[in-house]
């Protein structure tokens, strides 16, 4: 795979200072059972990076002793390969703290009793399902992810995911563009999974592809790599900086050590501090490591783990 670290380190994107740290986010391990084009972790079945538990319950401990923190992230690859998953689960819903889980669908499918196990514990699922259509979701996903994942989401629906609890869906573009507009692309992700499967979901999240890892190493190969880093720093915009999710949010890697954000992680800018030497009161006021890839968080409408910025 094709570095793109030395391409974007030198960069005159503006500074940008943390704020009070209110969301955790935690990769618990890049192995995932899906191996997808655009994924920024380079995640796969053949990863075998994960958190142990000593780690998680350095996690656990960091949640507990950091009261601004009110959301566990919980990401990956897919998460809940992680024997320690449920353990931080029920960890952090002991405390009170809102829970997510970046799901990729279809591991529903294989773990029979999880959709159970995230509805009883009121999990926040972020679904990533690139597109509605099954022929781009399956040249993206690979064959069958589609119909997967529809069948997990009518399972969600069922335990009243979508209503009740919440359930918000994530759009990637196909390749090197910046997403639609996120409140009318959501209309017509809704109005077709509705009609089309009898899916019901609370929010679309459009998210950009970033040019790192294997979608940064796709964009080398084929010559488009300073094509999408013109596009994505000529749709910069200042506003969108106010907002971007490294202001209040880190990211934790499989070892346990912390970085600005999840795309930094996957690029190994890191102060090397470990969590459990981690004080969320020292962090307002602390720069963030940024290079030419923030760009991606700042084009158009802006783009962060929530979604739009604008």
């Amino acid at each position: 795979m094709l570095a793109t670290l030395p391409l974007l380190k030198n960069t005159d994107f503006p500074t940008i200072k943390r704020d009070i740290l209110n969301i955790l986010q935690v990769n618990l391990g890049y192995l995932c059972n899906q191996q997808c084009q655009h994924c920024h972790v380079n995640a796969g079945p053949k990863r075998t990076e994960i958190m142990n538990y000593n780690t998680c319950q350095q996690v656990v401990d960091f949640l507990r002793t950091n009261d601004s923190i009110t959301t566990l992230d919980l990401t990956g690859g897919a998460p809940e390969l992680n024997p320690s998953f449920r353990f931080l689960v029920t960890s952090a819903k002991a405390m009170g703290k809102h829970i997510i889980d970046r799901c990729n669908l279809t591991v529903l499918l294989i773990q029979t009793d999880l959709a159970e196990f995230l509805a009883s514990n009121q999990v926040e699922i972020i679904a990533s399902l690139p597109c509605y259509l099954e022929e781009n979701v399956d040249k993206q996903r690979g064959s069958g992810v589609f119909q997967d994942s529809i069948a997990a989401l009518q399972k969600l629906n069922k335990l009243g995911y979508g209503h009740d609890l919440p359930l918000n869906l994530v759009f990637n573009p196909q390749g090197p563009t910046l997403p639609a507009p996120q409140h009318s692309l959501e209309i017509d992700y809704k109005k077709f999974l509705q009609n089309n499967y009898d899916v019901t979901f609370n929010q679309l999240y459009t998210i950009c592809n970033m040019p790192i890892q294997r979608f940064g190493s796709t964009l080398i190969s084929k010559g488009n790599f300073a094509s999408y880093m013109q596009l994505l720093r000529d749709s910069h915009q200042d506003a969108n900086l106010a907002t971007v999710m490294c202001r209040n949010l880190i990211s934790v890697d499989w070892q346990g050590y912390v970085y600005d954000c999840d795309f930094n992680q996957m690029l190994g800018l890191s102060s090397n501090i470990h969590i459990s030497q981690l004080n969320a009161a020292n962090l307002p006021g602390n720069p963030v490591m940024v290079a030419e890839h923030c760009y991606g968080c700042t084009a158009g409408q802006g783009s962060s783990c929530g979604g739009a910025l604008a």
